[in-house]
Order: structure tokens, then sequence, then C-alpha cells
């Protein structure tokens, strides 16, 4: 009880509430603009958290991505343009109620549901992550390495390009993890004789030209998406509890799905709202009405992406995996506050843990009423000019990596990485994998050479002990899945054409 009490007295503290609310808006309005993702977002978000406590570092990432998820539903609904990628699923679905002159039943779902979902995510937060952490004292060395590799394989497994366009992007990521000296051997790897390098690729620099310059990059080229006309909506809640009440078994069905691909590194909220509305179609009473504007998808796919954003820290609070791009940014904010992932965290810094609980309650339950007002004024943010909106993206990326180490070459990274990230995208490589390549590979190659310093260079270790065992066994799996699947349908396309 008096860890609960600690944790309400962190969260309410006056620079806690002002960063909840602040980056709780800020998340919003960028949501709402379209091309510009709720990554890209708490990306921009970083260089401010320096200058924060920890718990209101954390809060802004974690109110500012719940956020844009949601508002990334507005433009889709209302253009056929979805704000951020784990929008993409529904909007065909959304904007068709919109075009039968209901946009406020298709808003209310959106802001409903994802409010209902991001709480449900949480309280598996709450209830998963000490009874794992429990089990998490027993790893050593060895069941990390397989945990972390895992991870890399289901983020491949689980990428919607070709498993081989995704592994080639994971691997990129690895080889760029290898640059600097900052490795078992203190040797320096990649550095092509520049001194700069030595210290290695920071994370946060990658991630911020990977999602953020990379989409500027790519607005460039585009043509300018149209403008809103300006219209007053009726009440956006009207109908909501109706349609909580009729598809109460699909709202929880898309809060488990989304929990469980949450859980999963590399997938996130766009998966989970893709594979939860394919689920909802495939088990309909009435499939042929999707398209056409029918809630039901809304329902399940809107509860799934938020409650898997909430379900996502799991691996990133208890092994330092990121469940996605925005915990994988949010890893980089605990370790620079001194929070550093492990099942050590529950124990020694329990309070924080539960005050990060209370913050996923108060951002969804603060959604609602901040999502309505979003709705009402979305003809004025969605009315703003792209070529007013980039550059100030691309000044807030080349300060904030600037203000990462005060080095100027982190501004060069940036811009290699936006470049790299917008050739990727535009030839089908997903940049997820590669930016969890590199998020991961300390830890991967860290684990592997310390555990065959503990076995006298021994692999045996690696699959002698039982839970090193299973994981291993996951692992393979997870990478021999894209083949087995090649190969089943070879064969049953060969059995086809000779009954044919």
């Amino acid at each position: 009880m008096n860890t609960w009490i600690e944790a309400f007295r962190m969260v309410a503290a006056p620079d806690v509430l002002i960063a909840i609310l602040a980056s709780s808006v800020y998340g919003l309005v960028v949501g709402c603009l379209p091309g510009l993702s709720a990554t890209m977002a708490t990306a921009l978000l970083v260089p401010v958290t320096f200058y924060l406590s920890p718990i209101a570092a954390v809060a802004t990432i974690i109110s500012a991505s719940a956020m844009a998820i949601f508002s990334g539903d507005i433009p889709g609904t209302l253009l056929r343009i979805p704000g951020t990628p784990a929008s993409a699923a529904y909007t065909d679905e959304a904007y068709a109620m919109t075009r039968k002159g209901v946009p406020e039943l298709a808003l209310g779902c959106c802001v409903w549901f994802s409010a209902i979902g991001g709480i449900a995510g949480t309280i598996s937060l709450v209830a998963m992550a000490p009874l794992l952490a429990e089990l998490a004292f027993s790893f050593s060395t060895f069941e990390y390495f397989w945990l972390a590799v895992m991870g890399l394989m289901c983020a491949t497994l689980v990428a919607r390009s070709s498993p081989v366009k995704a592994i080639a992007s994971m691997l990129l990521g690895l080889l760029v993890s290898c640059i600097g000296m900052e490795n078992p051997g203190g040797v320096p790897r990649f550095t092509f004789g520049f001194t700069d390098l030595l210290g290695g690729i920071e994370p946060v620099p990658a991630l911020v030209g990977a999602f953020a310059v990379s989409e500027v990059m790519r607005a460039l080229l585009t043509p300018e998406p149209p403008k809103l006309a300006r219209r007053r909506f009726g009440s956006i809640l009207a109908g909501q509890i109706a349609l909580t009440k009729k598809y109460w078994r699909q709202m929880m069905r898309g809060n488990v799905i989304g929990i469980i691909i949450g859980v999963l590194p590399g997938a996130g909220a766009d998966m989970a709202a893709w594979v939860s509305y394919a689920m909802s179609k495939r088990f309909s009473k009435e499939p042929e009405k999707f398209g056409t504007g029918h809630p039901e998808g809304l329902v399940e796919a809107g509860a799934s992406n938020n409650a898997s954003l909430a379900s996502g820290w799991v691996p990133s609070l208890l092994f330092g995996i990121p469940g996605d791009t925005i915990t994988a940014i949010a890893i980089g904010v605990l370790y620079m506050k001194g929070l550093n992932p492990g099942p050590t965290l529950f124990t020694e810094r329990a309070s924080s843990m539960y005050a990060l609980y209370i913050i996923f309650v108060i951002a969804n339950i603060i959604m609602i009423p901040l999502g309505i007002m979003m709705i009402r004024g979305t003809s004025y943010v969605m009315g703003a000019p792209r070529a007013s909106i980039m550059p100030i993206v691309l000044m807030c990326a080349a300060v904030g990596a600037f203000a990462t180490g005060n080095n100027l070459v982190a501004v060069l990274i940036v811009a290699a990485f936006g470049l790299i990230g917008y050739v990727m995208e535009a030839n089908g490589y997903p940049v997820a994998a590669m930016v969890l390549g590199i998020v991961m590979g300390t830890m991967v190659e860290q684990s592997f050479v310390t555990s065959l310093i503990k076995s006298d260079g021994s692999i045996l270790p690696f699959f002698e002990r039982p839970v090193s065992a299973v994981l291993a066994s996951m692992t393979f799996a997870a990478l021999l899945w894209p083949l087995g699947v090649l190969a089943w349908r070879r064969v049953s396309s060969g059995g086809r054409m000779q009954a044919a």
C-alpha cells in the first residue's frame, strides 16, 4: 500500500501532470497530420526528456504515443488518409461510415474503444509484468541471448513485407550496432579511421533519422493531401454504449489479440490492428457488411491497437527488449534516466513502476475528452500546410540529435539514416526491423560473448539449461517458419496442378 501511495505522489507532482497534458496535446496534433507516425512523434520528444525528471520523461512517451495512435484515425475517417500506420487497417471502413453520413459514430468508435483498449492493455501490464519478473530472476546470459535472438526473429516473422527483406533489414541493424569499440573486445570496428565513430552509432539519432527525416523526404516527393472542409460534428459519444453492449465479445477479443501481439517483440500496434480487423471479418455473422461502413471491425481493431501499446512495455521493462519501435525509444529514455530495464526494476524501483501504471490509466482516461476536442478542432489542424510543418519537423530532428551529445556528427547520422530509411521503405524493406537490430545488437553480442566465457568456449550450455533449450527451440521455429510456409505453398500448388 505504501508503494502505491508513493506512486500516486510521484504522478501528482506538477511537472509530471504538465508533461502528461502537454505531450497528450502534442501527440494528438502530430498523429492527426497525415504521414507523421506515432513513432516519429515519440522520437522527436526524446531531446525534451533530457530536462525532465525520470517519471515526467517516461510520461511524455506514454501519453504522446497513446494519443498519436488514436489521432491517426481522424484523417483516415474523414479523408481516407491514415494518420499513422496503425490506422491503415480500418481506414476504408471508417471512411465508408463518413460517406454514409455518420462520421461522428466512426470517430466516437475510435476514441471510445481506443481508450478501453489502452486500459485493458494496462491491466495486462500490471498483471503479467510482476509474475514474469519472478521468472526472469532465474535467467542468465544464456537465456538472455536466446530471448534477444527470438525477439529479432519474431520481428522479421510479423513484418508485412517478405521475410527475406525483413531479415535483411534486421541484419543491417545488427551490422550498425557493431560500429565503434564498445564491444567485449574493446577493438574499433567499422570506424574507417573516424574518431567520431569510436563511440558507435547511438540508437536515438538513428531512430529520429529513420522515422522523422525519411517522412520529410517522402512528403517532398508526394502530392499534398486534400484539405478538410470545415463542418460541425454532432455528439461524438452518442451510441457508443449501445455498440459496447452489442459488440462486447469483439471488443474483448480485440483486447486479447492486442495484448498478445504487443508482447511479441517488433510487432506493434499496426500489426495488432491488421490482425484484429481480419479476425473480426473472419468470425463475423455479417462479413458481407465489412467495407460498407460497418462498425464491428472498427470496434475490434480500435480496441486492439491501443491494448498492444501497454503490453508492449512488458518485454521492454523486464528484459530491455522492445515490443515495438515506440518502446525501443522508451528503453533509451529509461536507461538515460537511471531506470535500467530488468527484473530488479520491479523490486528496487517498485514505486516508479506503479507510477507508470497510473500514467497509462490517466493517459487513456483523458484521451476521451481531449480526443473529442481534437475531433471538433480537426479542420484547423489538418488545414495546416505541409510546407510549414515539414521544416519544423526537420529542425526538431536536427536540434534533438545535436542535443543527445552536443556533437555535430549526430546531425549527420540523422541525415544519413533519413536517406537509408527512405530508400528502404521505397523498396519494401521494413525500417522497424533495422531499428530493432540497432537497439538489440549490443545485447545479443554481449550476452553471447559473456556466455562463452562462462562455459569456457562450449556452446552446450546454450541448449542444456531447461529454459535456454525452450527459448532456443522457439527461436529456430521462428527462423524456419517462413521456409516451412514456402515449402507448403509449393507442395499445395503442385498438387493442384496435378489434379487439374
